[in-house]
């Protein structure tokens, strides 16, 4: 018997496709190593979104390298985004690599593994999240042209699953012991375009509500120029769907967007944002900027800066601009020297830590349901329907009875610092 050790780098896509795989590894009779000293064959499932995330990859593959080159492993296979992408340069450079295969490969990875696609697993995965939460994926591959994403020329195209396949992943999710479904994609919001010519994620989310049986539904990755407004109601509407909404905006000002190809301005922005509050006034927002773009000036950054004061996002990331190879953004250049991008992106987070710590602040003495994550040192850290895992803030509740891990308790707020809550129940 083999056993496979699967490093997964990246996103939440990518620990999506290292489960599925898991499932058809187990399926074929081999055996899932824990770690990497417990195996004889480590698959890397890689991450090729920017430097930073490029950067990781390589160097775990090299360290993996090693371990083959001394012995300690037999077989090495490195597949995913970064595989996809500069696959013929890995493979000049890195020679104690067996195999490399790009974006979802589980058939030729299986076969070179001698073993078979197992076509009866539909939506069965090995899960590695803690039981109580897992990703759902509703899509493949993106359509939007912007302009500093290499995503499309990774994962190609939007694919849209079908609802049925996704209803009966979902129903297999849930048996499996979560509590609540993430639903990801490189773009929420197309899902059905490609099959139906209307965007259907709204019919797709009252489904999951009545089919699913899962307590919490959240909504990750959702693009914000032609957004289904038809999915607020459903939001409002289904309690088992999370008042909660990520929108990656990537900037304020209309020129950068312009030139980053989003297919909106500030104003329709500032509008749809508007829309959603005043549907569902209860939302949490979380969104993403990228700071240091190359025709991001002073006075851009400035009024991205004011963008953010003023609209009080609830969750809030940053990262800095990485040119990509082959991008629309590409013949842009670099100009924006890495010590002024991470001084704006320093700047952003300093503003939101305030919001933030604004608005943890107004919760105390509230009251709030919460899902039980983790027992640390006599606290359960713990996690708020405002709050998606591994991202955004976390609950530290006291208790003087032991609590079960993943079910949900009723906790009073007691005190509040930036990013995080104290409560007791």
């Amino acid at each position: 018997m083999k056993n496979v050790h699967i490093i997964t780098l990246g996103c939440s896509k990518n620990t999506v496709d290292s489960e599925t795989l898991a499932g058809h590894l187990r399926a074929n009779d081999f055996s899932l190593a824990p770690s990497i000293d417990e195996a004889d064959t480590v698959i890397i499932n890689t991450c090729g979104f920017i430097d930073a995330a490029k950067e990781e990859s390589v160097n775990t593959i090299l360290a993996a390298g090693q371990l083959k080159k001394s012995g300690a492993i037999d077989t090495l296979v490195v597949a995913g985004c970064l595989s996809e992408r500069y696959g013929d340069e890995l493979r000049a450079e890195i020679p104690e690599v067996d195999h490399f295969f790009g974006t979802e490969a589980y058939e030729p990875i299986l076969r070179a593994l001698s073993a078979n696609l197992k076509y009866s697993l539909l939506g069965e995965r090995v899960i590695s999240t803690p039981k109580h939460y897992a990703y759902l994926k509703i899509s493949e591959g993106c359509d939007n042209p912007c302009s500093f994403c290499a995503i499309p020329i990774m994962r190609g195209g939007h694919r849209s699953i079908p609802a049925d396949d996704l209803v009966r992943s979902a129903q297999s999710l849930v048996s499996q012991g979560a509590k609540e479904l993430v639903l990801v994609a490189q773009d929420l919001t197309y899902y059905g375009l490609d099959v139906s010519g209307k965007r259907s994620l709204a019919d797709l989310l009252r489904r999951l509500s009545d089919e699913s049986g899962a307590d919490w539904i959240r909504c990750m990755y959702a693009y914000p120029s032609k957004f289904p407004f038809d999915i607020l109601d459903v939001i409002r509407e289904r309690s088992n769907i999370c008042t909660y909404l990520d929108m990656p905006l990537q900037h304020a000002s209309t020129e950068v967007l312009k030139s980053m190809r989003r297919g909106i301005t500030r104003r329709t922005t500032e509008d749809v944002l508007k829309r959603i509050r005043d549907t569902v006034p209860d939302i949490t927002l979380r969104t993403t900027f990228i700071v240091g773009y190359p025709n991001e000036t002073d006075a851009y950054f400035q009024e991205l800066l004011e963008f953010v004061e003023t609209q009080q996002f609830d969750r809030l990331g940053v990262f800095t601009y990485s040119q990509e190879d082959d991008t629309y953004a590409d013949i842009l250049g670099d100009p924006i020297p890495a010590e002024i991008k991470e001084a704006r992106k320093v700047e952003v987070m300093d503003l939101q830590r305030s919001i933030s710590a604004g608005k943890n602040m107004a919760k105390v003495g509230s009251t709030i349901r919460v899902l039980v994550e983790e027992e640390i040192n006599g606290e359960y850290r713990c996690r708020s329907e405002a709050d998606a895992p591994e991202v955004d803030n976390e609950i530290y509740v006291r208790s003087q009875q032991p609590l079960t891990l993943g079910t949900f308790v009723d906790v009073t707020i007691d005190d509040a610092a930036e990013y995080d809550l104290f409560a007791s129940i």
